[in-house]
């Protein structure tokens, strides 16, 4: 039986066997990746350079869309170049990066979407100690938090993925390197070993996501209390960007990473993987921007001064 220290490379799955739906696959891929690219691109620049928008809340929204574009970039354009190329290899060492690359910013956007979770809760609930509470530092050391917990959580996950031999052969049935793909390749006794490390994840995937519920329950409580009909619109529209991206990053990769094994298809397998790592980066910064004013505003003051100064 093979092991995985005779690999030199992984294949990866084609999304197709003819030239014409390769290059329909390179095109998708590349609008979705330009979509992402310029949404994010945008929140960053804004943010960073309108001091308006210099509060917690945009922060951690720069961060957010920092880890989008580093999380697209990882997959996207390697599926892009095998496709343009009519490749299906991936180097031993660019599968553990892309694996590595892939769960740190992953977790550190789940990470960092909780901590968003507790920032509207505290602007919320508790207003009159928000500026104290939540000051520069605070937001610094929340941010630094959420991204040295995707640091950690990859490099154990990526380490103990990679130390156990595979017996299956080097193919890897998904665009990029997915733990859960690469993890079939391996031997049984191996399997059990990550499969602990795997119930430790949902552990802490579960703690997350109930820090999230209990501070929506708490939001939505003080919100339904405001008088003004004004009031609670205000708020509402506040958490409901952020809510709707925690719904769909959730949901999405819930259902990747826990599905039972009677759904598990080929095809069923790449649509929900696109789902849950293709998708959110690209449709994040809509989501974000749709019904914020602050930011319609400030992008609108960035695009004419842009053209004042091309004029």
């Amino acid at each position: 039986m093979a092991n995985s220290s005779s690999f030199s490379e992984f294949l990866l799955l084609a999304f197709a066997d003819t030239r014409e739906m390769q290059l329909l696959h390179f095109s998708l891929f590349l609008g979705i990746y330009l979509a992402a690219l310029l949404g994010n691109g945008l929140i960053i620049t804004v943010v960073a350079c309108n001091h308006h928008l210099h509060t917690p809340m945009y922060f951690f929204l720069l961060n957010l869309s920092i880890l989008d574009l580093g999380s697209i970039s990882t997959t996207v354009p390697r599926s892009m170049a095998n496709s343009l190329w009519d490749t299906r290899a991936i180097s031993y060492s660019g599968c553990a990066a892309q694996v590595f690359l892939f769960l740190f910013l992953l977790t550190a956007e789940y990470s960092l979407l909780t901590v968003m979770a507790y920032d509207r809760y505290m602007a919320i609930c508790r207003p009159l100690h928000y500026r104290t509470l939540m000051d520069s530092r605070a937001c610094v050391k929340m941010a630094a938090a959420a991204w040295a917990s995707g640091f950690l959580y990859a490099v154990l996950h990526t380490g103990n993925t990679f130390s156990i031999p595979l017996c299956q052969g080097n193919t890897v049935n998904q665009f990029f390197c997915e733990v859960p793909q690469i993890l079939k390749l391996s031997c049984t006794d191996f399997y059990l070993r990550e499969l602990g490390l795997l119930v430790v994840s949902l552990c802490l995937v579960f703690g997350c996501f109930i820090c999230i519920v209990l501070s929506y329950v708490q939001i939505f409580t003080a919100v339904l209390r405001i008088p003004s009909e004004q009031g609670r619109h205000k708020a509402f529209s506040m958490c409901l960007p952020h809510l709707a991206v925690v719904s769909l990053f959730i949901s999405t990769g819930m259902f990747a990473y826990l599905k039972p094994p009677s759904l598990s298809s080929p095809a069923l397998d790449l649509v929900v993987a696109v789902l849950y790592s293709v998708v959110p980066p690209a449709v994040n910064p809509l989501i974000y921007s749709m019904r914020n004013k602050e930011l319609k505003e400030a992008l609108k003051k960035l695009i004419q001064l842009l053209l004042v100064q091309q004029e």
